[in-house]
């Protein structure tokens, strides 16, 4: 059946020795001395309950309507082979909301995110388009009830935003907002300019999973941390201590930097998380990479690809090059709007995959 399919697409089995495990850990005494990981864990453990509850009473259901179906046959019985039929719609319909998540099968999907925003070339232009982009990435997350933390800033001279990056928390983060990862194009009448001109302007989101590092270690003589004062609007100082923190790892020239937390040691660690995470994905990319020489494939970079167009004059539309979904409603859009585009990505993905 679909529900079969459906269980080992979504790992089932693999998610419940995980939710042991959790189980396991939080059981221990300890469990709450580290509060961060504690309440990880615990978010962890009720998505992955929720999903293997759900899918399970799925798969039971199918099991009965298919026993009574052998009785129906048995014995034929009108008021039974009503309630099947009712019960088979409601079913069917009951999966078709759901085959949402069996899209989101990658590795990460079920994980936390980190995403990075950053003006494209054009100045002030560039720089309002990324805090329009991130109020509709923040406005997004907050319809799916996640949890967003503003981990680093630069605001533009002007107006705007320069860069941004925000961590955000909550069910299968990381397998919806992968769709927003590489480059946005705004087509528009200028605020900023008397003339009344159009302009184009980019920006660039990075969207990366929040990994476990348990077996990634990295050679503290690979890392240059610097600490320096927060900065306000135009880099302006707005503490008298050095609580933010840059951390650069030298063999590959990744750096992260964090000023949001309250103090530099959480800024230290926040950092640390967030330069861990991406050092795994570049070493998970560089195996795919390897895999796909062996297999003779041979795939395009995608890293700072132009991916979506939001045009708001002459005329109204939002178009997503790689799947050609398209929606008339920017504002929509804008206002967080999103699920469409995620939806109509994960299903293109997948195709991609399947061919």
């Amino acid at each position: 059946t679909k529900i079969q399919s459906v269980l080992g697409l979504l790992r089932i089995d693999e998610k419940k020795e995980i939710v042991t495990k959790l189980e396991q850990e939080m059981q221990m005494p300890s469990f709450w001395e580290d509060q961060e990981r504690a309440r990880k864990v615990s978010t962890q453990h009720e998505s992955l309950k929720t999903q293997i509850d759900f899918w399970k009473g799925m798969y039971d259901e199918v099991i009965s309507l298919m026993e009574f179906a052998k009785a129906l046959d048995d014995a034929p019985d009108d008021l039974l082979a009503k309630e099947i039929e009712e019960r088979g719609v409601s079913l069917e319909k009951t999966y078709a909301s759901s085959e949402f998540y069996v899209l989101m099968d990658g590795k990460y999907d079920d994980h936390a995110a980190i995403v990075s925003l950053y003006a494209g070339s054009g100045g002030t232009e560039a720089q309002d388009w990324t805090e329009m982009l991130l109020r509709m990435i923040t406005r997004f997350c907050e319809k799916k009830g996640w949890m967003v933390t503003l981990l680093d800033e630069t605001r533009g001279t002007e107006a705007g935003i320069k860069s941004v990056m925000l961590r955000v928390e909550g069910s299968y983060v990381y397998g919806h907002l992968k769709s927003e990862q590489g480059t946005h194009r705004l087509v528009r009448i200028s605020p900023f300019d008397a003339e009344g001109m159009r302009h184009t302007s980019f920006a660039n989101i990075e969207v990366i999973p929040e990994i476990d590092h348990d077996e990634l270690v990295i050679d503290p003589k690979d890392l240059r941390i610097d600490t320096f004062m927060s900065g306000g609007n135009g880099g302006q100082s707005v503490n008298t201590t050095y609580s933010a923190v840059r951390i650069v790892h030298i063999p590959t020239g990744i750096t992260v930097s964090c000023q949001n937390e309250k103090s530099q040691q959480q800024n230290k660690i926040m950092a640390m998380r967030v330069l861990q995470s991406r050092l795994q994905l570049k070493k998970d990319e560089e195996e795919e990479k390897e895999r796909q020489a062996i297999r003779g494939e041979v795939k395009a970079a995608e890293w700072g690809s132009q991916i979506r167009s939001y045009v708001l004059h002459p005329y109204k539309m939002v178009k997503d090059i790689r799947t050609r979904y398209e929606v008339s409603d920017p504002d929509a859009v804008l206002d967080g709007d999103l699920q469409g585009f995620v939806e109509a990505y994960l299903r293109w993905k997948k195709e991609k995959q399947v061919s």
